[in-house]
């Protein structure tokens, strides 16, 4: 079975690489957790064996995740872009207010953060746009204000 790419940024695959790294250090702790509580006694009324326990599957779970994330990573390219592609940092004009992202893949998104998906509804519309370009969007005009 073929995995869809997961496009990243080369500090989002840092990011992801360093999360790994401490959940991975965190299994000895939970460990321990599980084998203190478990000295406790009867498990069925255990608060402490079972929250330890459900601390170690969402471990586990996130570590797999991230793992199968970094499997099926491409690193986007950076460098100067003359139209709007992953990792590219676009400022554009949205009905009269001015915006700034980094296009990334759906996995890295938070556009809080300044980092909207390629995938994301205002993301597929800019895609492929040069500087200058006004776009539609729901009724609305985009204007390409510049690429790097």
């Amino acid at each position: 079975m073929n995995k869809k790419e997961i496009h990243l940024t080369a500090d989002g695959k840092k990011e992801l690489e360093e999360e790994l790294k401490v959940l991975v250090a965190r299994r000895p702790e939970i460990a321990e957790k599980i084998a203190t509580a478990r000295a406790f006694g009867d498990l069925s009324e255990n608060e402490e064996y079972s929250s330890a326990r459900s601390e170690q599957k969402m471990v586990e779970n996130r570590i797999l995740e991230i793992q199968d994330i970094l499997k099926n990573a491409k690193v986007i390219r950076a460098g100067k872009k003359t139209s709007v592609t992953l990792g590219a940092n676009v400022r554009i004009d949205l009905g009269g207010r001015k915006m700034e992202y980094t296009v990334v893949g759906a996995t890295e998104a938070n556009p809080s953060g300044g980092k909207i998906s390629n995938e994301s509804p205002i993301g597929k519309v800019i895609m492929g746009h040069k500087e200058g370009d006004k776009i539609d969007f729901n009724g609305r005009t985009v204007k390409i204000i510049s690429i790097s």
